[in-house]
Order: C-alpha cells, then sequence, then structure tokens
C-alpha cells in the first residue's frame, strides 16, 4: 500500500470513528461522547501564525545568530593553530603512538608531517594567534572567541555537516535553526524567520538537510534566498495575474485549507497556510532588505560588495541587513575548503573572498549596536590532518580537532579556549563537541538544552541529543 492510500485509509477510519460516536452514542455514555465532540467539531479553527515571538526558558542574551558555515572544512594548521613542530617533522612519518587505532578518511596514516604553509602573528591585547592569511580577522582578534579545541565524531562530509547542523550524522533532524525558530518564534513576520544563502564552489554535501525541520513542522525550515536577481525564486506574479486576483485566490485557498485543517487537525495545513499568506507579504518586504544598492558606499567597501553579483561578501552584508529586519537566524554556506591538494592556493583564494566581508560583518554588527545581542559564527564540519595528502601540499579530513570563532551574544571576547598536541592532532585541554557546542548557543539564546525538546516516535528528541555540556568558560 502507498502512503497516499494508507493516510486515505486512516481518514476514512477517523471519520468512521467520529460519526459513530457522535450520532450512534447510546446512554450516558453516548450523550457524554456526543458532547465532547459538538464541542470539537463546530466551525473550524482559525490558523495560528507559528511564528510568533516565543518566550525562552529565562532571559537571553542573544537574540538572532548568523552562521558561517565554511562547508569542506578549513584547516586550522594554517589559519588558527599554530605548530612550529610540524616545520620541523616536515617530511617526517608521525611517533607511532600518535596514530594508535587511529582511522584517516582517504590517506595512509603513516604519510609523512607537512609544515604549515603560511605564517602566524599575534594578535590585540589577547595574543591570540592568527594566520597572515586573514588580516582583516587578525584586527578583531579582541572581539572574538577563538575555540581550538573543537571535536566531531564524523570525518566525512555529508555526516560530518549534518552533525554539526542537526546534532546527528543521520537524515531527518531539526537544523540548529529550525529549533531555534522554533523556540523563539520570528521578530519580523514579512520575511522567513530562518533564512539560507550559498556560495562558493557548490551547496554544502549535506544538502538540504543542513537547514531542514525534520519531524517539526516546515515552516521552521530554512528559507534559501539569492544574492542577485529575484531575491527568492518564484516570488512574483505571473503576467496577467494581478494583485487583486491573487488576493481573491490565496483568501479561498486559505478558507479551503483552514476547514481541512478543522477536520484533520494537521500542523502542516497550518504551515501551509502561513506559507503561502507569507509569500504574499514578502513580494513587497523582501525585494527591499536584499537590494544593497541603497547601502552607503563606504559600508559596500567596507564588506567588499558589489550590488548585482552573487558573491559571499553580498551574503554578509545582507545577513546584516535580514537580522536588523528581525529576521532570527541567517546561515551563510561557503563551500570551498576541501583542500586534499592545491592547499596554498586554495587557502589564499577562499581567505581572499571570505576573510574581509567576515570581519565587516562583525565590526558593522558592532557599530550599530546589533552584536552585544546577536552571535556570529564561524567555523567548517572538521580539521585536516598533520599528515600531507596529495603530493605534498593537501590535508585529509580530520575529525579529532579543529578550530571555530564566535563574537558577540554573551560570548566572552578575546578568549584563545583549548589547545590541541605538538601536531595539532589531539585536543589536550578544554575539549569542546559538536554537542557541547550546541548547549552553550542554545544557553545563550535562552534555552535549558534538555528542555528544548518534541516528543517523536516516542522519545523526547533535542538538538543535543542524549548528550551536551555547557561550556562556561566561553561565556562573558
Amino acid at each position: 500500500m502507498n502512503l497516499e492510500s494508507e493516510l486515505h485509509a486512516e481518514y476514512t477510519r477517523y471519520r468512521t470513528r467520529r460519526w459513530f460516536f457522535k450520532d450512534c452514542g447510546v446512554g450516558l455514555a453516548g450523550i457524554a461522547a456526543a458532547d465532547l465532540l459538538a464541542s470539537t467539531a463546530g466551525a473550524a479553527p482559525k490558523a495560528e501564525n507559528p511564528l510568533l515571538p516565543k518566550r525562552s526558558h529565562y532571559p537571553a542574551k542573544a537574540k538572532r545568530i548568523i552562521y558561517l558555515f565554511m562547508g569542506g572544512a578549513p584547516s586550522h594548521l594554517e589559519l588558527f593553530d599554530n605548530k612550529p613542530a610540524l616545520t620541523q617533522w616536515d617530511g617526517k612519518l608521525p611517533p607511532a603512538d600518535l596514530l594508535k587505532g587511529y582511522r584517516a578518511a582517504f590517506i595512509n596514516p603513516n604519510s609523512t608531517l607537512l609544515a604549515p604553509k603560511y605564517k602566524f602573528g599575534r594578535h590585540g591585547q589577547s595574543g591570540a594567534e592568527i594566520s597572515e592569511l586573514l588580516p582583516h580577522t587578525a584586527k578583531l582578534a579582541d572581539d572574538l572567541t577563538i575555540v581550538k579545541s573543537m571535536k566531531t565524531d564524523a570525518f566525512n562530509h555529508a555526516p560530518a555537516q549534518i552533525l554539526m547542523s542537526t546534532g546527528a550524522q543521520i537524515f531527518g533532524r531539526p537544523s540548529f535553526g529550525a529549533w531555534t525558530l522554533y523556540g523563539l518564534g520570528s521578530e519580523n513576520q514579512d520575511l522567513p524567520g530562518y533564512v539560507v544563502m550559498q556560495s562558493g564552489a557548490k551547496g554544502p554535501s549535506g544538502g538540504m538537510s543542513n537547514f531542514g525541520c525534520g519531524f517539526l513542522p516546515t515552516v521552521y525550515q530554512g528559507v534559501p534566498f539569492r544574492s542577485s536577481g529575484e531575491p527568492v525564486l518564484y516570488l512574483s506574479n505571473p503576467q496577467g495575474i494581478t494583485k487583486t486576483t491573487q488576493r481573491n485566490t490565496l483568501d479561498v485557498l486559505k478558507q479551503l485549507n483552514e476547514e481541512r485543517l478543522g477536520v484533520m487537525g494537521d500542523p502542516e495545513i497550518a504551515s501551509r497556510i502561513n506559507s503561502f499568506e507569507l509569500a504574499y507579504r514578502m513580494q513587497q518586504t523582501a525585494p527591499e532588505v536584499m537590494d544593497i544598492s541603497q547601502e552607503p558606499q563606504h559600508i559596500l567597501d567596507m564588506y567588499g560588495a558589489k550590488p548585482g553579483e552573487a558573491s559571499f561578501a553580498n551574503n554578509c552584508l545582507l545577513a546584516r541587513r535580514l537580522i536588523e529586519s528581525g529576521v532570527r537566524f541567517v546561515q551563510l554556506f561557503h563551500e570551498a575548503w576541501d583542500h586534499h591538494g592545491g592547499l596554498t592556493k586554495g587557502l589564499k583564494d577562499q581567505c581572499g573572498l571570505t576573510d574581509q566581508p567576515c570581519a565587516a560583518l562583525v565590526r558593522d554588527l558592532k557599530q550599530r549596536g546589533l552584536l552585544e545581542d546577536t552571535i556570529v559564527i564561524w567555523g567548517g564540519e572538521f580539521g585536516r590532518t598533520p599528515m600531507v595528502q596529495g603530493g605534498n601540499d593537501g590535508r585529509d579530513h580530520h575529525p579529532n580537532a579543529f578550530t571555530m570563532w564566535f563574537a558577540g551574544g554573551g560570548l566572552k571576547p578575546g578568549l584563545t579556549l583549548g589547545a590541541t598536541d605538538e601536531f595539532g592532532f589531539n585536543v589536550t585541554e578544554d575539549p569542546v563537541h559538536v554537542h557541547d557546542l550546541h548547549a552553550t548557543l542554545l544557553h545563550l539564546m535562552g534555552f535549558e538544552h534538555t528542555k528544548l525538546a518534541v516528543k517523536f516516535q516516542g522519545l523526547d528528541m533535542r538538538l543535543t541529543n542524549v548528550h551536551g555540556e555547557l561550556v562556561p568558560k566561553m561565556l562573558a
């Protein structure tokens, strides 16, 4: 039996039971059943907007999030985790005890060690070590929370990205953005509460599951926007369709959907009603918010943004405009960091595209008073091996240790947390697992991570699964 047949059969059984108890009940039990059903069988209920603002468990430090997802996994060993020992061991085999029980994704673990390709310097009063490839980010050293002790469970892109995005390596779980929107709602009812934009060579390896809603209603999933052309595909009316025709059509659709909602009680019908109405309102608001040509020239120059082009720089400026307009969660995917070979040129190219706009975003939020209650996240799904791949100019996937940075929203500025061994292979101080990171970020958004849960298939499901510990050292 296919799904459509199963749904029809279940609906038929539902109607039969309801009719029997309502119209064929006898005695006191029948009267009671008829009275109970009559109270719920009246006019179709009006669909409530699931994106209205909601209260968190306790007062939050942050109200919104911008997630700069560096898909493909940037090398921490060239960008943030300086390891002079790798220069001394360049071309030599790693110590045998370092690799005991280790599994690599694609290379022989006994490959020789590779010296860092770029130099590091200390910056700001905090003295954070940052690569010469990131001169703009380096100027923000005292505003950043740099975590050099990140750990994950997956060493291939798709499962690692989905784990970072949803707390699980399997498909079908709500994303971090979806959980945030589910818990807090949105501050702008004329735009989606969760917006996604993409740049780089391709989309994220984990696909749309990175910003999906899983078992939550679809109204909480990320909505893809574009930084050039129409902000959302098919948002404009076809030729010949007037505003009056469109509004009349939507009114009829809403009435039919609300009648169906009253019969079925399916939250997806409420999501459909909300989606139609939101799309109608977005026709007015989205083009204006996405028009960066309205920005002063000095702001465009600060980001390196150019109106009309599709770029990571444009996306960063748009992210600021979106959260300024009340969007709760903006996620920028830049899938371009998978340097199994061509590491030297690849890192230089990608840092050239992303360093200036990332730093500009933090500075811009700060000067507008938005950084205080906005969390900015920068990082990929895992790190890269200290061992060489691709001749002498590449690194393999590495889940044992990697670096991410954060800014704003109650995080401790000027902090470098954690450490790795002399090769950047294993975490040696203050390990922060992906689940711990999620628990900490939810805490800053006002949630006790064990209580932000939904019953699904008999289990209380949450972003941190059955794991996750708060990392107090990250907090201001």
